[in-house]
């Protein structure tokens, strides 16, 4: 286990970069797949992407509480509905914000182990998807945020 340096947005420019995609499931892209896990779990965040530890790579780690869902190379194939809730993110602690997304997505994504997999989603699970997929695009939640609504943490 190693925890990775979450890459802040006001210190990092790798956040606003698109990331590649994985040709090759390899063992370092294994240890990449933990060590991201590992440093979500112990941020205590629900998702997390490559670029957020500096890797501009298209890999994302989730868990709602369902469980950890890895995806390598996801794209979302389908989109339903709309929704408005409250989003933060690691990689800008302090703020949060409203942000529309859809409702309902469908994301077609290779697993750990290179399978071919897709995922229906809704809610929280759909929501964290988008944010996550936004990340290997350098979009970030602040760039959708609804502006009155928009937070900061007092220090």
């Amino acid at each position: 286990m190693a925890l990775r340096q979450i890459k802040h947005y006001q210190r990092d420019e790798v956040l606003r970069k698109k990331s590649k995609p994985v040709d090759k499931i390899d063992e370092r892209v294994q240890i990449l797949i933990t060590d991201m896990i590992d440093t979500m779990y112990q941020a205590e965040g629900v998702g997390l992407a490559a670029p957020q530890v500096g890797i501009l790579k298209r890999i994302v780690v989730i868990d709602i509480g369902e469980g950890v869902h890895v995806l390598i190379n996801p794209e979302i194939v389908k989109e339903s509905g709309e929704q408005i809730d409250y989003e933060g993110c690691l990689s800008l602690p302090g703020i949060r914000a409203q942000v529309k997304r859809p409702a309902e997505v469908i994301v077609k994504a290779l697993d750990r182990n290179g399978k071919e997999i897709e995922i229906e989603a809704n809610g929280l699970f759909a929501r964290a998807l988008c944010h996550e997929l936004d990340h290997l695009n350098g979009i970030l939640f602040i760039d959708k945020a609804i502006p009155e609504t928009l937070e900061r943490e007092q220090p």
